[in-house]
């Protein structure tokens, strides 16, 4: 049986929560603040409503992966929830914001059952989730502080 991977890091972005969440949640922008993102092609109409859906390609522990994400859920400002059901690592996102006293507090789950990965890979996996997700929330602070 794969066992299911469930990963969460935290960061406080030096911005004020509803420019970061409003910049995160547009799935658009993840090239500029996910390293392992690719490239991204709306399939719907841009947006941040439930149902918009993006093509995404990206690269991970030397594998390309293309999927598509669908918007499940947006509470603007607070929580967005989008999954895909492609490639092989059907997962689920999520990213909350509340606020922080220097900026905004934002927590990034990715959870999923990676059926394309053995095993005994997934400690390791997990780990160089863990790895990318750090990164990905630091250049978003460095995007977020760098905007006018």
């Amino acid at each position: 049986m794969v066992r299911p991977v469930d990963v969460s890091v935290e960061r406080v972005i030096r911005a004020a929560r509803a420019e970061v969440a409003g910049f995160a949640a547009d799935m658009g922008n993840a090239p500029r603040w996910y390293r392992n993102i690719k490239s991204v092609e709306w399939r719907t109409d841009p947006s941040t409503d439930p149902g918009a859906r993006a093509a995404f390609v990206a690269e991970f522990m030397g594998r390309r992966i293309a999927y598509t994400y669908e918007i499940r859920e947006h509470l603007h400002g607070e929580r967005l929830v989008m999954s895909t059901e492609e490639g092989p690592f059907p997962m689920q996102t999520i990213y909350e914001w509340s606020d922080a006293p220097k900026g905004t507090h934002m927590r990034l789950t990715n959870r999923g059952f990676p059926s394309g990965f053995k095993a005994v890979l997934m400690p390791v996996m997990a780990l160089a989730m863990r790895r990318a997700m750090t990164q990905d929330l630091s250049q978003l602070d460095k995007v977020m502080r760098s905007r006018p």
